[in-house]
């Protein structure tokens, strides 16, 4: 595909659609028992998201030859449990988020009761889809323990909710890089590049590509995170979907109070170009994923 002929909005908008589709058949309905929970559970689902991580799980397949409908359930169930994420960090006991994608926050809706329930809700409803035979067909069940033991690890005390913590404990503390690194490449590039391996193991990657595209997804994770902090500064306000400056307000660990914006946007442009070296094994097929690492860094919300 030639670069005139590639345009990383309509292949982003493509897939946004896809996954919705398939993320509104999987999720309970609104009208299912308990209404309120199930309502709850889908407002955050479909408040706007960009869907990073799903796009990146279908990319990573597509790159090594995969087909997009034998990873949708997987990239449906990481989606869920971002969202779940989001939920709960916005509540009064975490960061006490008013917005969220320009959007009220899910306990300003519902109740702080509510959205810790739809916060759980989620995050059962992943494992309920990637648990249920029915999901997989005749697949061999080995690979499919394999990308739950992924999923689950990159999202609990190991991976997301213990970066988690860390970034909590070191509020309004000064931190070193490598305590810095420790709560980004949790908090957030756990699930991201869970989003790459699941992608790669169900596309059928070789060990080779496996390899290159977990690099791939280490760098990319980091960067998404420093871009994030980046933004937290310099966004408008109107394209970011929240208030800017909450991370400085709160004394949050992050790459611009550690090393200056200027050291932040060249650390977020190392990792654009790690990530851009780990895909030199591939040819065209990884295009969507160099594309996204691009936009990772330069996005404006």
């Amino acid at each position: 595909m030639s670069s005139d002929q590639w345009q990383l909005q309509s292949y982003m908008k493509e897939r946004i659609q896809l996954i919705d589709l398939a993320l509104d058949r999987y999720l309970p309905g609104a009208e299912t028992l308990p209404t309120v929970l199930h309502d709850a559970m889908r407002y955050s689902v479909f408040a706007g998201g960009k869907r990073i991580r799903p796009i990146l799980m279908l990319a990573a397949c597509e790159a090594v030859g995969g087909e997009v409908k034998n990873v949708m359930p997987a990239a449906c169930a990481i989606e869920m449990i971002h969202s779940y994420s989001l939920v709960h960090d916005d509540l009064p006991a975490m960061d006490d988020d008013d917005l969220r994608r320009g959007n009220a926050t899910n306990h300003k809706v519902y109740g702080e009761a509510t959205a810790i329930l739809a916060g759980d809700g989620l995050l059962t409803e992943a494992f309920i889809l990637l648990s249920n035979p029915d999901t997989w067909g005749d697949a061999p069940a080995d690979k499919y323990c394999e990308v739950l033991h992924i999923l689950a690890k990159s999202a609990g005390s190991r991976g997301m909710v213990g970066g988690q913590v860390v970034d909590m404990e070191a509020e309004a503390k000064p931190v070193d890089l490598p305590t810095l690194e420790y709560i980004h490449t949790h908090k957030t590039g756990a699930l991201i590049l869970a989003a790459i391996e699941i992608g790669a193991l169900l596309g059928g990657a070789s060990e080779q590509q496996h390899r290159a595209l977990c690099r791939y997804g280490e760098a990319a994770g980091l960067a998404f995170q420093v871009a994030d902090d980046i933004l937290d500064i310099v966004a408008d306000p109107s394209q970011l979907g929240k208030d800017i400056g909450s991370d400085q307000q709160r004394g949050k660990a992050t790459y611009p109070a550690l090393l200056g914006l200027a050291g932040a946007r060249q650390r977020a442009s190392e990792l654009r170009e790690l990530a851009f070296s780990s895909l030199d094994i591939f040819g065209d097929s990884a295009r969507p994923l160099r594309e996204i690492a691009s936009y990772i860094v330069n996005r404006s919300c």
